[in-house]
């Protein structure tokens, strides 16, 4: 029997989801995927990731602003391996490096990037926090030279946000929130959500949305409002931050996948790209190609979410919110260009997440409370048919259990 950890919106982020819920697959294959119950209480955790040798996950307990880490107690079932710790608000992605020692949590909501550290069991270590040097607003852009840690998130005061070309903060009760009207379409379902974003309105607005760690230990990560990639560097407790890669003004760059090639793929919420990235031999990273996500993707209606790699590192998937789709691009040219491949039906409403499984993609549909199959051609790895449907609740992220 293989297993699944799904995470989702719970009743403080509109959903359903009443924690960690538990998926498996018999021994039919995937058609055979079921929702079998809540492995672990938690309020809204939209993120999960895995501990790489523990049989340990750490969720993002997004309504909170809080991590939490939880170890496997049974065939089904999480118990909390210690309370939830702050991080910062709308945590919404987690990372945990290779060799298990430090996690990395995105905040969209305030835009930190906060490192925790983690103990022999799998539990979370609050770092030690540079506030002169966070107050040098190194957590939220360029310049400033100064670093981040990790810990309870009330070291950096909220309403932080970083304003190019200055030396410190702009520091203020309604600095992170931006404008209150136009709210973008992936987030217009909540009324409450306090963090809206419209691509290139002013005062432009932090919002870090995933990290991934690179090759040399580095970390890598995304910032959706300000049109960033930064690369970070571990340094004692804290990050410091090492260079940033710009992307064209208004792209949303929101997902990251490390592909095999040594290339950094990005996808970008606002204008349906996947932007390549490269290391030069001095380490710094540049943009070396674009592309649309699918040549019919509509910006302002299709909203790209995940983004994922086939196990040979020929595909490269990401799904649209809005048309509800699945697009598949080859990799070309040893990792350095993309282009388009396939469109097909993801089988859910609104793809928030999906992950490649046994020649199929499991697809988490965050609107409609379910997660799909979708079969995937063995000779070009495009997007076929949906192949079964089953029910979650208010899913955002899929995990593999051990």
């Amino acid at each position: 029997m293989t297993r699944f950890w799904v995470g989702g919106y719970g009743a403080d982020m509109d959903g359903d989801a009443e924690g960690i819920g538990f998926l498996s697959v018999g021994g039919g294959g995937p058609s055979t995927l079921r929702l079998r119950g809540t492995a672990a209480p938690a309020a809204s955790p939209s993120w999960l990731a895995a501990h790489p040798t523990l049989d340990v996950v750490y969720a993002a307990l997004e309504g909170d602003g809080a991590v939490q880490a939880f170890a496997r107690a049974g065939e089904a079932a999480l118990r909390p391996l210690g309370e939830p710790v702050r991080a910062g608000d709308g945590v919404c992605h987690l990372a945990v490096s290779p060799g298990g020692r430090m996690l990395i949590a995105s905040c969209y909501g305030d835009g930190r990037v906060v490192r925790f550290g983690i103990a022999d069991d799998g539990g979370l270590v609050p770092a030690g926090v540079d506030k002169a040097a966070a107050l040098r607003a190194a957590l939220f852009g360029a310049g400033g030279g100064g670093s981040v840690g990790g810990g309870s998130a009330g070291d950096v005061a909220p309403g932080e946000r970083y304003i190019p070309g200055a030396d410190t903060p702009d520091v203020g009760p309604d600095a992170r929130n931006g404008p209150t009207s136009g709210v973008s379409a992936p987030y217009s379902q909540h009324a409450r959500d306090p963090y809206p974003t419209p691509a290139g309105e002013e005062p432009r607005v932090s919002h870090a949305h995933a990290a991934v760690f690179l090759p040399d230990g580095r970390i890598a990560t995304t910032d959706l409002g300000f049109d960033l990639v930064r690369i970070w560097r571990p340094s004692g407790q804290v990050l410091a931050l090492d260079h940033e890669v710009v992307l064209p003004r208004g792209t949303g760059p929101r997902h990251m996948v490390m592909h095999p090639s040594g290339h950094l793929h990005v996808v970008t919420e606002y204008s349906c790209e996947v932007f390549t990235l490269a290391s030069a031999r001095d380490g710094v990273w540049g943009l070396v190609s674009a592309t649309t996500a699918s040549p019919i993707a509509q910006v302002g209606v299709d909203f790209p979410a995940e983004l994922a790699v086939s196990r040979d590192g020929d595909t490269l998937y990401t799904a649209l919110r809005g048309s509800n789709t699945l697009a598949a691009l080859r990799v070309r040219a040893g990792g350095d260009a993309l282009e388009p491949l396939a469109l097909a039906d993801s089988g859910v409403d609104w793809p928030r997440h999906h992950l490649v499984y046994d020649g199929t993609l499991l697809v988490a549909g965050q609107r409609s409370g379910t997660v799909s199959v979708v079969d995937l051609d063995e000779r070009t790895g495009a997007p076929r048919d949906v192949r079964h449907v089953a029910e979650a609740s208010s899913p955002t992220v899929i995990l593999p259990a051990r």
